[in-house]
């Protein structure tokens, strides 16, 4: 295993710091943007020297390329985008603060997600459709490094999914706006023109994100290896678990104990410089 060490701006102080405190045989660099610690050693204060110098890390097999994987995965809210969608609807009906409270203890673990959106959406009842097209207009935006992300990883042949326990308005929008081969959410219930305050059919939670992935890598006859998957939240744990190769983005505590790589210090296409 090798240590990878990446920023949007290296510094090298701060990169010699960490190949001095793991005993690294060499530095060699990836990108203009990463760099790999030959024969690093794990140590105790490897992620607390890593933050202190504004580096993300990760341990990853030696030759390790982009290529030798098949499918990426990833969230929608707070991860590819720069919100929770839901807290920005409940924003048009004066709500906001309520439901972010909701939207966060779930995000935290604290309560069953199915239980916290059944809340969360029911609140919403009665606010006009042309909410969402205000929200999806005025308030989202992608990520840092959204859209070279995806670029990339098209460019080397990966097939890619939008896996979002928020709502399929938007989801729709951001898989024909960035080329997504496959997108699920869940579906808002509307009736003359207003939603209803229910979702149709049944609700993606953190086990459906994992079971559209597992669905999706058997059909294109991938091993588990060959799948990263991307997220922030407590809900994201399955599908990371499931995917080889887990991306924590700006994560709750929850997440962060089962991801491989933990960004918090570069953009979503820090992904891409990890592997060259």
């Amino acid at each position: 295993m090798n240590l990878v060490v990446l920023a949007e701006d290296v510094d090298s102080i701060a990169l010699k710091n960490v190949a001095k405190l793991t005993g690294a045989r060499e530095i060699e660099q990836i990108t203009p943007r990463s760099f790999r610690l030959v024969a690093a050693q794990a140590h105790p204060d490897l992620a607390k020297t890593c933050a202190a110098g504004g580096l993300d890390h990760a341990w990853l097999p030696d030759g390790r390329q982009l290529r030798d994987f098949g499918l990426f995965v990833t969230d929608m809210d707070s991860t590819l985008i720069n919100i929770e969608c839901i807290d920005e609807i409940a924003d048009m009906q004066g709500l906001k603060a309520q439901v972010a409270e909701i939207t966060e203890a779930a995000m935290q673990g604290e309560i069953d997600f199915r239980e916290s959106l059944t809340r969360r959406v029911s609140l919403l009842a009665g606010l006009p459709e042309s909410a969402l097209e205000e929200v999806y207009v005025h308030r989202l935006q992608l990520n840092p490094g959204a859209e070279r992300l995806m670029k990339g990883m098209q460019r080397a042949g990966i097939r890619t999914m939008l896996v979002s326990g928020g709502f399929t308005y938007f989801t729709e929008r951001l898989k024909q706006r960035l080329g997504f081969d496959h997108a699920h959410a869940n579906e808002l219930e509307v009736a003359d023109g207003r939603l209803t305050g229910r979702v149709l059919g049944g609700i993606v939670d953190g086990e459906a994100k994992a079971h559209h992935l597992l669905r999706v890598r058997d059909a294109l006859g991938l091993q588990p290896q060959q799948v990263i998957a991307a997220g922030d939240g407590a809900n994201d744990i399955p599908m990371l678990k499931a995917a080889g190769f887990g991306v924590a983005f700006h994560p709750k505590p929850a997440l962060r104990q089962v991801a491989d790589c933990c960004i918090e210090h570069s953009g979503l296409d820090g992904v891409l410089d990890l592997f060259g």
